[in-house]
This record gives structure tokens, sequence and C-alpha cells, in this order.
């Protein structure tokens, strides 16, 4: 709920785009008129608004990644909890009580706020990862990592249903809301086992080496380790089409299919629902898999013909919400295993052995690359949609995950050598076995070749 929370309060400037842009344009109640020319012009600001946050976002992650290893992860959480909500009621609610209508004014809180929110994400993978092991892994954070999905559910039923009041009672709720559960984070939530039952600590740790735990993985190691780098370029490619659908999935079904506002918050919902269930799903089966990528890599192939269907869905809200639900589950699924058991899965891995886990580090990393895509890609979303059209959006969606399989390629295939190194190693050792006891006859030595391996199953 913590995280649900701080992407509801994100969420809830998506949602009221049209009615921002409503007021900005059509504004009179100030001598300087109206803050735009027209409704363009506000729709440009605010993509470089999403710009600027995902920007500010991006370089807080790879901050308070960093942090997350060396400070009390609770605190900090708590911490960005309690700025975000008030930068964001600063944001929405105050300037249109006192109709401060200024640029320089939302530019700087949202912005603002971009850095704040970045403390979430690092903070509470690192909290999750204290507490489940490798084989739950996927299950269970898959299930947790719907958590974003939740929020933008959250925030978005939220404005739909106080909108008619005013778009700026839909940022009190919902700020409101994350203040008040920042407090019961403080004092609520172990980060570890070991907050809870000072006897229940990691296996591998026992009292001495507690004393001499190394210091954490220096950021620029952390790019090192096996997968990094591929995961987040991967992750800046597959970021950059799942917050479109996040920051103009509303706006979309209310220009381009000109359905009212407050129904096609409700109907962009589909969407996160599909990566919730995905989540779940995929999660848990790749817990039985030597390894995860093979599902990811598969789900963004099928992503690529969800995406190009939608582009030509017809203008019915079941289809719209059937197809929203199949291209959630593709795109958003892969994203949110990236971004949790993927990540806890580097950030735990062989070679960290002997030094301090680096989980918010890498989380920091990999998430912290994806919003530099995200961010690039609000930027240009508004002027592909006014110069070619909204299908040209979608196909451009198409194109990014391609990308996404394609730097996920070269993981692919080295994972699939080294299951061929593991397998050749095995049938050595049961034929070095059989040469030494002297007792295999050539019959024996067919039937081990014939013998399924581990690395078989």
């Amino acid at each position: 709920m913590s995280y649900a929370m701080l992407h509801a309060t994100r969420k809830t400037l998506s949602t009221v785009k049209p009615s921002l842009i409503h007021t900005w344009v059509s504004n009179t109640s100030t001598p300087e008129g109206p803050v735009f020319p027209t409704p363009q012009a506000a729709a440009e600001f605010l993509g470089g608004l999403d710009t600027g946050f995902m920007v500010a976002y991006s370089i807080g992650l790879y901050v308070c990644g960093i942090l997350g290893d060396n400070y009390n992860p609770r605190r900090l959480l708590t911490l960005g909890m309690m700025a975000s909500s008030i930068v964001v009621f600063c944001f929405g609610y105050v300037t249109e009580t006192f109709h401060y209508y200024s640029p320089t004014a939302y530019a700087i809180l949202w912005i603002s706020n971009g850095f704040i929110q970045s403390v979430g994400w690092p903070v509470v993978v690192s909290i999750m990862g204290n507490w489940f092991g490798r084989n739950a892994r996927g299950a269970v954070m898959g299930a947790w990592s719907s958590c974003a999905s939740v929020g933008n559910i959250i925030g978005t039923l939220i404005t739909s249903n106080t909108l008619y009041m005013g778009y700026q009672y839909s940022f009190l709720i919902v700020c409101s809301i994350l203040l008040i559960y920042s407090f019961i984070v403080f004092f609520q939530l172990p980060s570890a086992p070991w907050e809870v039952n000072s006897n229940t600590v990691p296996e591998r740790i026992d009292e001495e080496q507690e004393t001499e735990r190394h210091p954490p993985i220096g950021f620029f190691k952390a790019w090192l380790l096996p997968g990094v780098i591929a995961y987040s370029l991967a992750y800046a490619c597959l970021k950059l089409v799942n917050y479109g659908f996040f920051f103009w999935l509303p706006f979309y079904l209310h220009t381009g299919l000109h359905w009212p506002e407050s129904f096609a918050d409700v109907l962009s919902t589909w969407y996160d629902v599909g990566g919730i269930i995905a989540a779940v799903i995929a999660g848990a089966l790749s817990d039985s898999m030597r390894s995860r990528t093979p599902v990811v890599f598969i789900m963004l192939l099928l992503a690529t013909i969800s995406l190009y269907i939608y582009a030509h869905s017809p203008e019915s809200y079941n289809w719209n919400a059937f197809l929203l639900l199949i291209a959630g589950f593709f795109i958003g699924g892969p994203a949110n295993m990236i971004s949790s058991s993927i990540t806890a899965d580097l950030g735990k891995c062989d070679q960290l052995h002997g030094n301090a886990e680096a989980l918010s580090t890498v989380t920091g990393i990999i998430d912290g690359t994806g919003s530099i895509g995200a961010a690039m890609g609000q930027w240009f979303i508004p002027s592909i949609q006014q110069w070619f059209g909204w299908d040209a959006v979608f196909y451009g969606f198409i194109v990014m995950i391609l990308c996404t399989a394609l730097c996920l390629t070269p993981v692919l295939w080295k994972e699939h050598k080294d299951r061929r190194a593991h397998r050749s190693e095995e049938v050595d050792s049961l034929l070095q076995e059989y040469n030494d006891s002297d007792e295999g006859s050539t019959g024996d030595i067919q039937e081990v070749r014939r013998r399924p391996t581990t690395a078989n199953a």
C-alpha cells in the first residue's frame, strides 16, 4: 500500500489532464488571461512536465538506490511519502484554490515530486528482498509488484468519482491518504525479519561476520554485475511504452475516441488489471524455471501483436476493455517482473558473496535507466500525436517493444550456452565415475549419454 499510494498521487495528474487543459486555456480569473493560447500548447507543456518528472525521477533513483543500502529503508520511505504528499497537495490543490496558474511553479513542484518519489521503489524492493528468497521470489514479488498498477487504479477511481467537484479535490483526497499512511509505515513496517526477531538473520551471516560486514558494493561496480546493463537498456525501452500508457491513455480515450473524461478514466484501469494478472502468473511460472528471461522474452513478442490489434480497435467499450486487458498483460507483466523479481535476483547474485547486498543500488540503476527512456517518450508523444496521429504513437510503441526484446537477446543466448555447458559437465562427470570404477561397459556409457540430467529438467 505504501508504493501504491505513491503511484496514486502521480497517476492523478494523468487522469485530470483534460480538466487542466480546459482550465489553463479558458482561464479568465486573472488579469494575465489564459495560461496557454491553445489546447495543443497546454498538452505539450504537460508532456514537458511528464518528461521533467521522469528525468528527476531517474536521477533520484540512482541516488536513492545507494542511500537505500546505507540507511534505514523504513525511515527513507516515510520521509519520501510525507514530502511527496505535501508537494502534490501544493501542485493540485493550492494552485487551483488560489488561482495561481504559473507554469514555472507547476514545473518546480512536479519535477521536485519526481525526485522525491524516486526514494520509493529501490527502498521497497530492498525491503521485500530481505523477506523472501529466490525460490518464492517470482510468485511473491510478482504479486507484490502489482502495487504500482493497484495504485494507478486507486488514483483513477478517486479522480473519476471526485472530478465533478473540481480536479483539485482529487489531489486533496489522494495526498491526504498518502500522508496518513506514511505514519503507519513509520510505526508499523519492519524492513527485515531481524527487526521483528533478533534471532532471525540470514543463514550466511553469523554474529562474527555481521560485525565485520563489508560496505555495500559501489555504484559503478554494480553496473558490472551480470545482466545489469542488458536489463537496464531493455527496461529503458519497455518503460517508455508502459509509462506512455500511464501518462497518456486517459487523454487518448478522451480526445482520440471522444469518451467523457470520467468514463475514459475508468476504462483505462483495464490496462492495469492486465498488468496485475500477468505479474502474478508470470512470476509464479518463472519460479519453476532456471531463468526468468525466456518468460519475459515470449511475452514481449506477444505484446507487439496486442499493440497492433489495439491500435485498430473499434470504438466499443467492451472491445477496448478486453484489448487493454491483453495489452496490459503482455506489457505490464514483463515491466513488473524486470523491476521486481528479476532486479532482486540480480541484486542478490553469487558475485556478491562476502559483500553486503546491492539490491537497492541495482534497483536504482535498472529503474533509473528505465525512467530515462520513459522521460524521452513523454517528451515526444504529444508532438508525434499532433503531427502523425495516434496510430503513429502505437507503432512507435511496437518498435520500442522490439528493441526491448533485442536488448535481452544476449542474455538469452548466454543463458542458453551456460545450460549446454552445465549439461556437458554433468555428462562428463558421470562418464568419469564409470571409468574410475572400471565397472561400466560400453552399453553403460551409452546409457549415461542418454540419461536426462538436471540441466534438462
